[in-house]
């Protein structure tokens, strides 16, 4: 089938029958996932496109309706996913992505110098439109396309100029800027094609019609490249696009920043100097900034091998010919006469091994010549006064990302890297964002796979060795970009930067000042780490030094030759050792948030040290481990090492160390991961357990608890053992009434549970733990939930949210989102409910915590089912219950989220179905830890009840064995409702009693 949207909607089968999709919201619906052919597009997006900002109740029911309506109608094939809908058509079927991707080649085909083919592509996706776009959806959706097609107009336009035309354009662009009378570009191309067809005198009077109407509508005077173009037409000369500036053969992506700024700081200085590291694109770059500048002089000054060169290379560069007698008189004021009067724009490109001469050579030139700018390229500031920088940094992750993937289209079109975005990403991480890394990683797509080029990142320099044959030497390679940087520095700065290589890399990478003195042994370090800065060797910010991967890889090949890597890991891991001892105690306390912040800025420092002492000293390791456990455990890192804990537990051997008994169980612990991947998990545990069972006082660690209690659940926090562990510290006490009070939640005692969390809350205050705090609220908010003091529940969870993010703990933030979206959801707040939920998911996954993903997953399912939308329910429900793994509190969420299911299924009057969810959930409440859980399910079992006296029995267990009944619960309050209306009061009430006073066993036989 084929799809029109750039004019009214037009749909054709394939024999070209044309097809009508219905009345208005039918229409606005198909616009609406054609405009996203092939991906989902979601359910709230399509609500808003049909609805506004007023959805009627039950929209999401009536956009599944318009859906199955448009299918049966249309023969579409539109697949409901978890986020929304997706329509599997081709983007060639539909014209608008036809038209973005013939506008995208004609674009590229014109940055690369070739305006005829870029012409006809232009005008082939120009032709695409009937009339104004999306016709059948608000005017907003339309602007983005509107601007796509004046660009694509302009472009064409643009390349027909090129091509010689003039007179021919005349009338289009007169149209053109009647629609659009502030585009300066469209005005600028009039006054071209005007000069062109012989008409000079019209050209000129152009530019008084624009300074006009930029005045009058803005306050503004024309831009520096219109007033150039003015200039060049008064002087008589022909006009010029892009006057000596390098063609290009690829797209140019991303940067929009830094051409942002580049403008804006020409426009304030005449010397703007372009700094980075090398491959960074800084040339690229410059060239993209100059392209549309009129009066642009490029001069390459890589291949000049001294100084004295550079005068006459900018000669050359300006086309200044020499006589037939040779030389004539001094090179620099032959520069000043033939630059004396002109407006240029010089491109001094590749500064850095000449850039005292550079310095020399700008302030001359500027100083005598007033129409004169410069924009440099260097690895370093040229260092005059009024000199402006723009730093050019790595690319960030979507621009590099879109680099690898347009340079791998043109040497392996087949790669499918659509299907492999975060492997491209993950490439492009590997190597910086560094364009010339990723152009050259790109180009080995032609016979390695993405995952093969993945895996051999890690020799670089050999993999990325076989670059453009026509580039400058120092750049064909990775190496020789680099190498080309090492050799302009000196030998103290190679010392130095050849020992920054112990430190980790990544973004927690790098060292501080305190650092680099302690651990390379270099006193005063400051001056050095300024140069190797200035030298684009490092990167400074925030008072921490770093390297690019690809330096620092460099520079670990050299300290490795120079015999030092053993000694500098070393000094590397006692340094972070030590830093990481510091900080542990003040963890806990009103202290943290400090030194949470020193161990985040340092985590690949401290996992890099980690991993030595593992290999070189096991009993430092353990310590070290051990330091760490607590601040993994707020930063939700622990998942990343377990293996690094299994290696350690290995090399430790089956007995903990001499006086290291706590740190022998938290090992234990970092090595879980409750996913039953390890045979010897059951083994080691109980090993552990011994070892904790046998420290009968005060631990020196008392998160030790915590952290048992976590892995194997609440229970094991309230043995009698636990109250001399915790000790006689206000904190360990506060942990104390958490574990008590958690113990009465489970019992179905929430009064006195209640007590104990607001004795722990306020112990926890007075500490200044806002961990502790957090933990609190949570079941507090929790408990004014089932109250129905809903305002109460809000204020409360939001307090525990300000805490856990001043603590950056992604676990606690999904469980206090996950707690906020039911008391959402109870007061009927669906869209809200669902954002918590969904940033629940997502903070979950961020900790490696996939019960927690599949416990908002299933509060996606109860907001879907309770909004009617029964088919994406059972989606969610049924990817929760994959998530679920075999730990204590995955049982608990598999019997809500099989309740979910058999509500689901009760909801579309399946309640025989309905049934035997409930019943398997009921089957898996078989401990004595698990009254809560047989409370739902008793309440979802009255449901399907054989009578309303039975129902009120059920009713009343569920109120009994959680402690008290649930008020407004969307779920239990109609079934109540129901059967109350069924039963005479009296009789509701004693059957309600008799199911408060049954035991769990006997729910579980009724």
């Amino acid at each position: 089938m084929r799809f029109g949207i750039l004019g009214p909607l037009d749909v054709r089968a394939p024999d070209g029958t044309p097809l009508d999709p219905g009345g208005p919201r039918p229409r606005a619906l198909l616009t609406l996932l054609l405009l996203e052919a092939g991906r989902t597009v979601p359910a709230a997006r399509l609500i808003d496109g049909l609805y506004g900002d007023e959805p009627p109740a039950g929209a999401a029911n009536a956009l599944q309706s318009q859906v199955s309506r448009l299918r049966k109608r249309l023969g579409l094939d539109i697949e409901a996913t978890p986020a929304g809908y997706r329509l599997t058509v081709g983007p060639d079927d539909v014209d608008v992505h036809r038209f973005e991707r013939l506008a995208a080649e004609g674009e590229r085909s014109l940055s690369s110098g070739d305006p005829s083919l870029a012409s006809a592509l232009l005008g082939e996706a120009l032709g695409l439109w009937r009339g104004p776009a999306l016709t059948d959806l608000p005017a907003a959706f339309g602007s983005r396309l509107d601007e796509i097609r004046l660009t694509a107009a302009q472009s064409r336009i643009e390349a027909e100029l090129a091509l010689g035309s003039g007179g021919g354009l005349v009338p289009e662009l007169r149209e053109l800027i009647a629609a659009h009378p502030l585009s300066e570009r469209l005005y600028g191309q009039l006054m071209r094609a005007l000069h062109t067809d012989g008409r000079p005198a019209e050209a000129l009077a152009v530019y008084e019609e624009v300074r006009r109407v930029l005045a009058d509508e803005l306050g503004a005077d024309p831009s520096a490249e219109l007033s150039a173009l003015h200039m060049e037409l008064l002087r008589g000369r022909e006009p010029a696009r892009g006057r000596g500036v390098p063609a290009q053969l690829t797209r140019f992506v991303g940067r929009t920043d830094e051409l942002s700024r580049i403008d804006a700081l020409l426009a304030g200085s005449r010397l703007v100097t372009l700094t980075g590291p090398g491959g960074a694109g800084k040339t690229r770059l410059a060239a993209e900034a100059a392209r549309d500048r009129a009066g642009v002089c490029w001069a390459e000054l890589a291949p000049l091998a001294d100084g004295e060169q550079m005068p006459y290379a900018l000669l050359a560069a300006l086309g200044v010919r020499e006589g037939f007698r040779g030389p004539q008189g001094d090179p620099v004021a032959r520069l000043i006469d033939a630059l004396e009067g002109r407006d240029v724009l010089l491109v001094l490109d590749n500064c850095e091994h000449l850039v005292d001469d550079a310095a020399r050579t700008a302030v001359v030139l500027l100083g005598a010549c007033p129409g004169l700018r410069i924009l440099a390229t260097s690895r370093e500031a040229l260092g005059i006064t009024g000199e402006a920088l723009c730093p050019v940094p790595p690319l960030a992750a979507g621009p590099a990302a879109r680099l690898f993937m347009d340079r791998a289209a043109a040497v392996r079109p087949d790669a499918g890297l659509h299907a492999r975005v975060e492997a491209v990403h993950g490439i492009c991480e590997a190597l910086d964002g560094l364009p010339l890394a990723i152009e050259l990683a790109a180009a080995r797509l032609r016979t390695l796979t993405v995952d093969e080029l993945a895996a051999r990142l890690g020799d670089r320099f050999r993999l990325l060795s076989r670059g453009d044959r026509t580039k400058a030497p120092r750049h064909r390679t990775l190496r020789a970009v680099v190498e080309w940087s090492w050799e302009l520095l000196d030998e103290e700065e190679r010392d130095l930067a050849r020992r920054m290589a112990v430190f980790a890399g990544g973004s927690s990478g790098g060292a501080t000042l305190a650092a680099v003195e302690a651990v390379c042994g270099v006193p005063y370090p400051e001056d050095l780490l300024a140069s190797l800065t200035e030298k684009s060797f490092l990167e400074a910010a925030g008072g921490r030094y770093r390297m690019l991967q690809t330096i620092r890889a460099f520079c670990a090949e050299h300290l490795a030759d120079e015999g030092e890597l053993p000694r500098l890991r070393d000094a590397h891991a006692a340094y972070f050792q030590g830093l990481a001892a510091r900080a542990e105690p003040y963890l806990r306390g009103g202290g943290q948030l400090p030194r949470l912040a020193a161990l985040g800025a340092e985590q690949d420092n401290l996992s890099a040290a980690l991993r030595h002492l593992v290999r070189t000293d096991p009993r430092a390791a353990l310590r070290l481990m051990a330091d760490l456990s607590w601040f993994w455990r707020l930063r939700g890192l622990h998942g990343a090492h377990v293996p690094l804990a299994r290696e350690l537990l290995a090399a430790l051997g089956d007995e903990p160390p001499q006086d290291l008994a706590e740190e022998y169980v938290l090992c234990v612990i970092n090595t879980v991961t409750g996913e039953g991947d390890d045979p010897r998990e059951p083994e080691r545990l109980a090993r552990a357990e011994a070892v904790l069972a046998s420290r009968d006082h005060a631990l020196r660690r008392p998160f030790v608890v915590v952290l048992w209690s976590v892995a194997y659940g609440p229970q094991h926090a309230v043995q009698e053992r636990v109250r001399r562990q915790v000790g006689e510290a206000p904190w360990g006490l506060a942990l104390l009434d958490v574990g008590l009070g958690f113990q009465e939640w489970f019992a179905g005692r929430p009064v006195t549970s209640q007590e104990h969390f607001e004795r722990a809350l306020d112990g926890f205050r007075a500490t200044g733990d806002r961990w502790g705090m957090a933990n609190c609220l949570d079941p507090l908010g929790m408990f004014a939930d089932w109250r129905g003091d809903r305002e109460r529940a809000l204020a409360l969870l939001d307090e525990g949210l300000a805490h856990v993010a001043a603590l950056e703990a992604p676990e606690e933030t999904a469980d206090l989102l996950h707690r906020r979206a039911y008391v959402l959801l109870h007061q009927g707040q669906l869209r809200d409910a669902a954002d918590h939920f969904t940033r629940a998911a997502a903070m979950a996954r961020t900790a490696a915590v996939p019960d927690k993903v599949a416990s908002a997953r299933r509060g996606l399912g109860d907001v879907a089912r309770i909004g009617g939308d029964t088919e994406h329910a059972r989606v969610h429900y049924e990817a929760a219950l994959e998530l679920c793994a075999a730990n204590w509190f995955s049982v608990g969420e598999t019997v809500r989220t099989l309740i979910g299911l058999g509500r689901t299924a009760l909801a579309v009057s399946r309640p025989d179905e309905a049934r035997d969810w409930f019943e398997q959930g009921l089957a898996l409440c078989d401990g004595p830890t698990r009254a809560l859980e047989l409370a739902d399910t008793a309440e979802a079992l009255a449901s399907v009840a054989q009578g309303p006296r039975e129902a009120a029995v059920l009713l009343g267990a569920g109120a009994g064995l959680r402690g008290r009944a649930l008020a407004g619960d969307p779920d239990v309050a109609p079934v109540a409702a129901r059967v109350r209306a069924a039963l005479t009061t009296e009789t509701y009430e004693k059957a309600f009693e008799e199911g408060r006073a049954m035991r769990s066993a006997a729910v579980s036989r009724r």
